[in-house]
């Protein structure tokens, strides 16, 4: 069978015509994309963010081979006894680095056997096994969304009380406390909690948080006495010129000038 050979015509080679042997010639080439804009992200992605995704996403040290079929409740049970001695293994060799990662593994899966009674002792020995545990606010964290997630109320304001009791400088532990309490619509409870917060004076962050806290319930007055205390702990210009600016919004143009003439002094 004859085949059609490409024809060059003024020092270009024209494709075949065959049909079958113009398509052996295409190359299958992406499209290139055209950037429109060309100015930066909003956001921009740090080299730190990319290397903590990447490690988020790794694969686990320890591969987990073909899922395994468990014939009745005896196999189960050699299962989760064989599971339990590899994860008391684990946070023994990892006792000298003083992380808390496996022991939240540990509780994790016992949390996912369903048995919370046994998931809750794993965090309390991790809590006891050393007083850099207890320092660190992560397992306390995870501790207190465990409860919350087993719907054990109770348990959850323990372990938050515990915590900000212990670390009573840690505005996250505080600020997760405030919107438990939030989210289960005890505002009042919230407000304690926000205000045992204020009696260790943090930072104008933690007083202005305080006050949009009121002033989502509608609760001006509130808000009102909340800028007064920041001002009379922290009287530093900042302090006034937030008192201020809350004023001002609420058209209160005196009270306004009051707080801006009393930082001045």
């Amino acid at each position: 069978m004859a085949v059609a050979t490409p024809r060059r015509v003024g020092g270009v080679v024209e494709a075949a015509s065959d049909p079958s042997l113009s398509a052996l010639t295409e190359a299958r080439l992406p499209r290139v994309t055209r950037v429109k804009n060309k100015s930066p992200a909003e956001v921009q992605i740090t080299a730190e963010q990319i290397i903590r995704e990447a490690r988020e996403r790794r694969e686990p040290e320890h591969p987990r081979g073909p899922a395994r079929k468990i014939a009745g409740a005896d196999e189960l049970a050699e299962y989760r006894l064989g599971e339990r001695k590899k994860f008391e293994d684990a946070v023994r060799r990892a006792a000298s680095c003083g992380s808390p990662s496996a022991w939240v593994r540990y509780a994790e899966w016992e949390e996912r056997q369903g048995d919370l009674h046994r998931a809750r002792s794993v965090y309390e020995r991790a809590l006891s096994s050393s007083a850099a545990a207890q320092r660190g606010h992560t397992l306390w964290v995870r501790y207190a969304e465990f409860e919350m997630r087993s719907r054990c109320v109770s348990h959850a304001r323990n372990v938050w009380n515990r915590a900000v009791a212990l670390l009573p400088r840690v505005d996250q532990l505080w600020l997760k406390y405030v919107h438990m309490e939030e989210t289960l619509g005890a505002v009042a409870n919230a407000r304690q909690v926000f205000d045992r917060w204020m009696a260790w004076r943090p930072g104008a962050a933690g007083w202005s948080t305080y006050a949009k806290f009121e002033l989502r319930y509608g609760e001006v007055d509130h808000a009102r006495a909340v800028y007064e205390r920041f001002v009379t702990e922290h009287p530093h210009p900042e302090a006034f010129i937030r008192y201020a600016k809350f004023e001002a919004k609420r058209g209160e143009v005196e009270r306004a000038r009051g707080g801006r003439s009393r930082g001045r002094r």
